[in-house]
C-alpha cells in the first residue's frame, strides 16, 4: 500500500518504485476530489516542470497552462476527463521559470476493483526539439519547392527554345511543344508527389525524368543497369536527386545541346558497412564544363543525400560533368 497525499492506491512495491524511478514524467490525479489535484508526481515530472513536490501536490494540473497554452488543447483535455478516456493532446506547457515546453500529454482513466473510477494518469512527453526539427525541415521542404518551380520555368524556356530550332511547320512545333512540356510536368508531379510508402525502381524513375528532360528524347540517353527496387525511405531523395542533376544538364549541360547526351550507370554494391546503390551521371557533348561558383540547388541536394547518410561527389570534367551518388540500402 502506498499513500499519496491522504490517498491510497493499491498496488505492489515494484510497481510503484517503477513509476516513481520512470525516466518518463508521470502524475496521477483525484478526480473524487474538488478540482481534481495531483496526488502523485515522480522526480522526472518535477525535473521536466521544474516544480518541487510541494508545489505540485493538491493542486490542479493547470498550472502547467500559460498565456499562450490554446484554449483548443485544454478543452481537449477536459473533454477526455468528462469522458473518461484515454487520449493524447498536444499542448504548450509551462515550467516554474517560465520557460514553455511542447507537451505531447497522454491522459487515461485509472479505475478500482469496483470498476468505478479513482484516479486519472498523466505521462508528459517533451517534443519542443521534434516540432522545431520539424519546422526546420518543412522549411527546407518550401524552399525546395521554390526552387524546383523556378527550375521547371527555366528549363521550359530551354525546351522550347531547342524545339524551335528543329525544322517544323508552325503546327508541329506547337504540337511537340505542348508534348514535352506535358510530360516535363508529368515527371514532377508524378515522381515528386507519389505515395511515401510506395517503392519503385531505379531504372522506372530514372527513364520517367530523362524521358522528360531530354529534348530530343531517348537518342540523348542512355540507362545501363539492374532492376534495383529502392526502399520507400530512399525514393524521395532519389528522385529529387535526379531532378536537380537533370535540371542542371538542360541549362548549363549535356542536355541543354541537341548533340548531347547523358549515359546514367547504377549498380547495388556490398562491403563490410552493408548494401549501398551507386549511380553513376556522366554528360558528353555538352558545352565546355567549369566548376560552378554558386552551387544552391547542389546545396540543397546534399543536404537530402547527409539526412539518408548518402554521399554525392561531382566531377568537373572538361568534356561533361561527372557525378557519384551513394546511398545506403
Amino acid at each position: 500500500m502506498e499513500h499519496f497525499s491522504g490517498v491510497t492506491l493499491n498496488s505492489n512495491e515494484a510497481m510503484l518504485t517503477a513509476v516513481r524511478n520512470a525516466r518518463i514524467p508521470l502524475c496521477i490525479s483525484d478526480p473524487n476530489q474538488s478540482d481534481n489535484p495531483i496526488v502523485f508526481a515522480n522526480t522526472a515530472f518535477f525535473d521536466l516542470t521544474g516544480y518541487s513536490e510541494s508545489d505540485v501536490i493538491g493542486n490542479n494540473c493547470r498550472m502547467l497552462q500559460g498565456e499562450e497554452t490554446t484554449p483548443e488543447s485544454v478543452a481537449h483535455i477536459r473533454n477526455a476527463i468528462d469522458a473518461e478516456r484515454s487520449d493524447t493532446i498536444e499542448i504548450l506547457n509551462y515550467r516554474k521559470d517560465g520557460s514553455t515546453f511542447i507537451n505531447a500529454l497522454q491522459i487515461g482513466p485509472i479505475y478500482n476493483d469496483d470498476g468505478k473510477l479513482a484516479f486519472f494518469f498523466g505521462s508528459q512527453l517533451d517534443i519542443t526539439e521534434k516540432k522545431a526539427e520539424e519546422k526546420r525541415l518543412k522549411n527546407l521542404a518550401d524552399r525546395e519547392l521554390v526552387h524546383r518551380l523556378r527550375n521547371i520555368i527555366n528549363v521550359m524556356a530551354v525546351i522550347i527554345r531547342l524545339t524551335g530550332k528543329e525544322e517544323l511547320s508552325v503546327k508541329d512545333f506547337s504540337a511537340l511543344v505542348i508534348e514535352r512540356l506535358h510530360a516535363l510536368s508529368d515527371a514532377h508531379i508524378d515522381t515528386i508527389t507519389g505515395s511515401e510508402e510506395e517503392s519503385a525502381t531505379f531504372e522506372d524513375l530514372a527513364l520517367s525524368i530523362l524521358s522528360a528532360y531530354a529534348p530530343d528524347g531517348d537518342r540523348q540517353f542512355e540507362l545501363d543497369g539492374t532492376d534495383i527496387v529502392l526502399p520507400v525511405g530512399l525514393v524521395s531523395c532519389t528522385v529529387l536527386t535526379l531532378h536537380e542533376l537533370a535540371t542542371n544538364s538542360v541549362k548549363h549541360g549535356a542536355l541543354g545541346n541537341l548533340d548531347g547526351s547523358v549515359k546514367l550507370e547504377w549498380r547495388k554494391v556490398g562491403d563490410a558497412d552493408g548494401e549501398k546503390l551507386v549511380f553513376v551521371w556522366t554528360e558528353t557533348g555538352g558545352p565546355a564544363v567549369t566548376k560552378p561558383s554558386r552551387t544552391s540547388g547542389s546545396d540543397i541536394i546534399l543536404k537530402l543525400i547527409r539526412a539518408v547518410d548518402g554521399q554525392i561527389t561531382f566531377d568537373w570534367q572538361f568534356a561533361g560533368l561527372i557525378v557519384t551518388v551513394e546511398f545506403p540500402i
